[in-house]
């Protein structure tokens, strides 16, 4: 019994992996839509569900140094932290101008301004994390 849950439990996470590899796929065609953080929970899901898939997401040539750089807790380059806030910065104002209902248009205003406040206050610069380390 006890291994028919462990199966059933492995094959949840195995899809979370799945889903979350899919939704990064999209995100690297589509603007706005994050990618790395769909590979980092990809690479979680796949720990507990299929070394062998955990590998190849590790193993992905642009994707697996930031999936790796995050779990050793390295944040973002400044250059990718940069580039995230200006694209929350572009597509949470073109959403904004393009609604018509005022609530939606500080809904999505509020949440971009805390998408920027996270990465801008919680997430480290690669950079300064490595100084830090080295000093």
């Amino acid at each position: 019994m006890a291994s028919a849950r462990t199966r059933i439990v492995r094959g949840a996470w195995c899809i979370v992996g799945v889903l979350a590899v899919a939704l990064g796929g999209v995100g690297i065609i589509v603007p706005g839509l994050p990618t790395t953080v769909f590979f980092i929970i990809a690479a979680w899901a796949f720990s507990k569900s299929s070394p062998r898939l955990e590998a190849w997401v590790l193993g992905l040539p642009r994707i697996g140094p930031m999936v790796h750089d995050h779990r050793n807790g390295l944040g973002m380059p400044r250059r990718a932290k940069f580039l995230a806030t200006a694209m929350i910065v572009l597509f949470a104002g073109a959403s904004a101008w393009l609604v018509d209902s005022s609530v939606l248009r500080s809904a999505i205003l509020a949440t971009g301004a805390i998408g920027i406040a996270y990465i801008t206050l919680r997430v480290p610069s690669k950079e300064r994390v490595l100084a830090e380390r080295a000093a």
